[in-house]
């Protein structure tokens, strides 16, 4: 558990006075740039605190100067912070509407254009976020996505959930594929305990939405590309 301890103290005592220092001046400068790029840097410091060492391969595989949608496997809570300090740019994320309420931290995710999902809910929640969602790729930001919905037990690759792919059809931004392993052994589903290790991030080649005939194809190829990336025991089964 001390693993665990130490990377909360980072980001309880260095995320709190970023928060409340950096949240107004946010608004002063109308631009959450600064501070984006300096929580992810405390991400990458709590990351290290835990005794966790990322490996990320794959970089030649992210497109230029294109918005891009990042769908990853979703194994642990340590996969956010593991994979968003290693993204280009800055990426926006959907994620449980009720994270938004948390002090300081939802002002800071809604200036951000994080975009809060409703599950299980009805079909015009989910149009309203995916409409944010493709505001936000608009406006030049990544996406970031994990289209099982949420973490698997046993660490195997679930099925998808098709809300991602219909915002891939209607913005045709590339998607690139991400396969994140080492986590499932780290922090399981249930636990707060983290054991040190090694996180592997790998980017995969980006798949076109447009050269695919339908949206199952499309969820298909993405699902199928993720899979053969990950080690046996994480495969779908």
């Amino acid at each position: 558990m001390f693993a665990a301890f130490k990377m909360l103290f980072v980001y309880l005592v260095f995320g709190g006075i970023a928060g409340v220092l950096g949240v107004p001046y946010s608004f002063l400068i109308h631009d959450i740039g600064p501070l984006y790029r300096l929580a992810m840097r405390i991400m990458h410091a709590g990351v290290v605190a835990g005794g966790i060492r990322v490996e990320v391969v794959g970089r030649e595989n992210l497109p230029v100067d294109r918005s891009c949608i990042f769908m990853s496997n979703h194994v642990s809570n340590l996969d956010p912070p593991v994979l968003m300090p290693s993204l280009p740019g800055r990426s926006s994320i959907l994620l449980k509407k009720s994270l938004m309420g948390i002090p300081i931290l939802g002002t800071a995710m809604r200036m951000a254009k994080f975009v809060p999902v409703e599950r299980g809910h009805s079909v015009e929640a989910a149009k309203t976020s995916i409409a944010a969602a493709a505001s936000a790729l608009r406006s030049g930001l990544n996406i970031i996505v994990f289209p099982e919905g949420t973490r698997s037990r046993d660490g195997r690759l679930k099925a998808f959930k098709k809300g991602p792919f219909f915002l891939a059809e209607d913005t045709k931004a590339p998607i690139v594929p991400i396969a994140i392993s080492g986590t499932q052994d780290m922090m399981r589903k249930g636990s707060f305990a983290i054991t040190p290790g090694v996180a592997r991030v790998e980017f995969l080649k980006a798949i076109e939405p447009g050269e695919y005939a339908s949206r199952d194809e499309l969820m298909a190829a993405v699902r199928g590309a993720i899979d053969a990336a990950l080690p046996l025991e994480m495969k779908a089964v």
